[in-house]
């Protein structure tokens, strides 16, 4: 077997099982990744230097498609009611499966970090079989310096194989496509999907399982710093201006997509940034459009122009979930670090299809757990397999459904806990339409989000008149400077008076249905923060 790059050589791809492979390569960066590729013809060049990349028939993730190992401790440790299960037996035959899969190919592998913070952090080894996948994750995950390397010694692997494909019937899964997690063994096997997502997010899923234990609480999240130490968390689901908020030109960005919250403050999962790029210009988000138009940026299921290879990022014909992974140092005020103090504010985001919600919200503790648990938006066609083409409203708990191995509640309890120690001030932000529902509205525009974040983070949006929403018992800003007052009162926005109110009703009690699940878990506190159960009942 041909090995070249820097590595353990004590602790190699056989301590993994794997054996009969023609070739491992190790640690590879960006210029020669971008060279097997290439000459493999697994992507093509754009006009800017990015590697373009098409994952075929999977253009998000595939969550019915995920499975964990239920053994005697995640038995009664895990939350089934949202994930779904295989036994120890059927994990064995997948694995064994995948290393016979593997031999006689050529692996890529990425000795990498998931965690900024050297206390909570987990060593993650991952093999691919394309070239692109493992510049992907080495983009996503924190690399360690090249001295650690020589005595790496991973915690836990996963290995991504798109060319495998599962057997439903001998593995105890639903169909070709497969991500499977034995959290006893730390072992994570992707086949049948060439969606580069699944890796980073099989990491996330693994620190969701292993940190609240250790007293720190892993959020889908961005997050970024003020220049007085004044952090933010940006909670939301895929689409919802996660990325794009945060990566604000006066505050030093941590990360796009996943923290930890602990004892030592705010850290980063990861050393790369994963951002929706339809519809993405230079005007509207100038660091992210620099950061996805140059060498070392990886774009998904983007098209290029047959000619000149100029990327057109307003053309969705593949999917409207296209997306740019890039090194967080791509962003110029990004933190070297990706570790930040307490947070002062945190920020609950959701893309509202019924163009309902006011633009920002002030949230009481109490308010800020229901829609945390609640976890409102609206998903895109594209973000997730099996979506139609139009947009549909999801209540996702804790802003991370997917990826929650543990009950809700663990996650909600730490949130409400960590609110109350640091006197932490909550806002939800409706990124979503105005003037109507979708298909009628419009897109909230994004330079009044922006003013109305500023506002808040700055500390300048407490001084305002707030009015009590009539349907959801929040607090609501009546104006502020640079900010249409109409659009700060969403009645006010739509043509037809008597419609919002219907529709409103309908959201309120949408909220309801979805709530009742947690309502034996929360006090009587957060049960009272629900929006007022007689306007969804007349």
């Amino acid at each position: 077997m041909q090995e070249t790059g820097v590595r353990n050589g004590a602790f190699g791809a056989d301590k993994f099982g794997l054996k009969n492979l023609t070739q491992v390569h190790w640690n590879l960066g960006a210029p020669q990744l971008y060279q097997h590729s290439l000459s493999a013809g697994e992507a093509v060049l754009s006009a800017d230097g990015a590697l373009c990349a098409d994952t075929g028939e999977f253009t998000g993730r595939s969550p019915k498609d995920k499975f964990t190992v239920r053994d005697a401790t995640t038995d009664k440790k895990m939350w089934w009611a949202g994930n779904q299960s295989i036994t120890s037996e059927q994990f064995e035959t997948l694995y064994q499966d995948f290393l016979k899969h593997a031999e006689g190919k050529r692996l890529f592998a990425q000795d990498l970090y998931g965690g900024a913070d050297p206390a909570y952090r987990i060593k993650t080894r991952v093999f691919t079989e394309l070239a692109w996948h493992s510049l992907f994750i080495r983009t996503l995950l924190i690399r360690p310096e090249a001295i650690e390397l020589s005595t790496f010694v991973p915690e836990l692997t996963i290995i991504d194989m798109p060319s495998f494909r599962a057997d439903p019937k001998r593995h105890g899964v639903r169909s070709e496509n497969v991500v499977a997690i034995d959290f006893a063994r730390k072992i994570v096997l992707i086949g049948g999907s060439y969606y580069a997502g699944e890796m980073k997010k099989s990491v996330f899923t693994t620190l969701n399982y292993y940190l609240p234990e250790r007293g720190v609480m892993p959020m889908h999240c961005s997050a970024n710093v003020g220049a007085k130490g004044d952090t933010a968390i940006f909670f939301g689901l895929s689409g919802t201006g996660k990325t794009t908020l945060s990566a604000d030109p006066n505050r030093t960005l941590i990360g796009d997509d996943e923290h930890g919250w602990g004892p030592n403050g705010v850290f980063n999962f990861e050393g790369g940034c994963y951002a929706k790029c339809i519809k993405l210009s230079k005007e509207a988000e100038p660091e992210i459009y620099a950061a996805s138009t140059r060498f070392g940026a990886v774009l998904e299921n983007c098209v290029l122009d047959e000619n000149t290879r100029v990327v057109d990022f307003d053309d969705g014909s593949k999917t409207e979930n296209t997306r740019s992974a890039y090194p967080l140092d791509f962003i110029p005020n990004a933190s070297r670090t990706g570790r930040a103090p307490q947070p002062k504010n945190v920020v609950m985001l959701a893309a509202d299809a019924f163009g309902v919600l006011p633009p920002i919200a002030k949230l009481s503790p109490a308010q800020a757990m229901y829609h945390f648990l609640s976890g409102y938006t609206a998903k895109v066609a594209g973000t997730e397999r099996g979506l139609g083409n139009e947009p549909q409203p999801e209540f996702s708990t804790c802003f991370g459904s997917p990826f929650l191995p543990l009950d809700p509640s663990v996650y909600g309890n730490m949130l409400r806990d960590l609110i109350a120690q640091h006197n932490v001030d909550c806002w939800l932000v409706n990124t979503g339409w105005t003037g109507g529902k979708y298909g009628t509205g419009s897109r909230m525009p994004i330079k009044v989000t922006r003013a109305l974040l500023t506002a808040a983070l700055d500390g300048s949006l407490r001084n305002v008149e707030f009015r009590t929403d009539k349907y959801f018992g929040f607090a609501v800003p009546t104006a502020l400077p640079g900010v249409p007052a109409e659009i700060l009162n969403p009645v006010d926005t739509w043509k037809d008076k008597d419609e919002f109110d219907k529709t409103a009703r309908a959201l309120v009690g949408m909220f309801q249905k979805n709530f009742a699940k947690f309502e034996a878990q929360v006090d009587a506190e957060v049960r009272a923060a629900a929006p007022e159960v007689k306007l969804a009942a007349e």
